[in-house]
């Protein structure tokens, strides 16, 4: 069956759409910010990872950060299996306006604070319209 005009525009559009991201991935990595994060295996028993805020009562981690993305790699073992990419402003205000998360103490002698994020939740529609609602204020 031979492609219509219609299929064509379609890709098009499709095409464009997809070159756009392109780019914005590859401006990612040019000269912003980056903030790494790995979380090893726990989170596949647990479904959480943890986003430190608070080291020794000082602000740290996301609180921290004067990164312009934040990348938080999933591992198995010693390899990365993905990695989550956020905009370090939209990440915070995920894990601070959104009352969806539990805090909890963690790291050497638990004298950090840590959001715990369950991942089923972070991409739930709940957590999702939260977000656009606080987007919209």
């Amino acid at each position: 069956m031979k492609p219509t005009k219609e299929d064509r525009k379609k890709f098009d559009l499709d095409l464009q759409y997809g070159e756009v991201r392109e780019d914005r991935v590859a401006e990612m990595l040019q000269d912003k910010k980056i903030e790494v994060k790995s979380e090893k295996d726990l989170w596949q028993k647990t479904g959480n990872i943890c986003i430190e805020y608070e080291s020794w009562g000082k602000p740290s981690g996301i609180e921290a950060t004067e990164s312009d993305y934040w990348f938080h790699n999933l591992c198995i073992g010693d390899d990365e299996y993905c990695t989550l990419v956020f905009k370090t402003p939209v990440l915070k205000k995920i894990v601070n306006k959104l009352d969806t998360f539990r805090s909890v103490a963690g790291g050497d002698h638990n004298a950090s604070r840590m959001h715990l994020v369950n991942l089923r939740k972070l991409f739930s529609t709940d957590v999702i319209k939260a977000f656009k609602d606080i987007e919209d204020e």
